[in-house]
């Protein structure tokens, strides 16, 4: 049977998915790309990091060989326009080598591995925090983990849903128990969640014309 934040947590999907429709997140040709933007979005706008995407497809270094082959500074030139590019040239390398020297360079393998165990070796990896490890695992290699950032938060904490100190492992919790295990529900929420920080859950909030008025 559905717990009470179960229930007031789907109402809150169907209300976005009602207003908001489908958001066909994450936008990528595979998911290595999914993993390469995972990273690379970390503190900037999706639309710069769509032009860093573009700078390593144009120059076809957007793969794991690619990317293995390539200098560290060629790459930090490739995706300036992502803003702190050294760092993310540094975090995209450490990926890349841990890639191949963990999981063999194959995206399958990687995919079939168990969740937390891998979830733990991606948070080994120097750059990649919480967020960005459960972007990976969730959008690119489809494992049922909810993603929290700081849209999920806001959301969150406003709608009282937890406290207003509450951790990352505590909101993410607070999802992953109360709705079913489900890989599309939770890429579909999340991304609902974000469309929905981008238009009304600002840091100065909208909430006169937001869709959750009234929750």
């Amino acid at each position: 049977m559905p717990t009470s934040t179960g229930k007031k947590l789907r109402e809150i999907y169907d209300n976005l998915y009602a207003s908001f429709g489908p958001q066909h997140w994450w936008p990528a040709d595979d998911s290595f790309e999914v993993i390469v933007g995972a990273i690379l979005t970390q503190n900037t706008s999706w639309k710069n990091v769509e032009k860093a995407i573009r700078n390593l497809k144009e120059r076809k270094f957007l793969s794991p060989q690619g990317l293995k082959s390539i200098t560290e500074t060629e790459l930090a030139a490739l995706i300036r326009p992502s803003g702190y590019y050294n760092q993310k040239a540094k975090k995209l390398k450490g990926f890349v080598k841990f890639f191949f020297n963990d999981c063999g360079g194959d995206l399958k393998a990687m995919s079939a591995e168990e969740l937390y165990p891998l979830r733990e070796r991606l948070l080994g990896v120097k750059g990649i925090g919480p967020e960005t490890a459960d972007s990976i695992l969730l959008y690119a290699l489809e494992k049922p983990i909810f993603v929290v950032d700081t849209y999920t938060y806001r959301l969150c904490s406003r709608h009282n849903l937890v406290a207003e100190d509450a951790s990352y492992e505590q909101i993410q919790n607070m999802f992953m128990d109360n709705l079913p295990a489900d890989v599309q529900l939770f890429n579909e929420f999340h991304a609902l969640i974000v469309r929905l920080g981008h238009l009304y859950c600002r840091r100065t909030p909208g909430c006169d014309t937001c869709p959750l008025k009234g929750f």
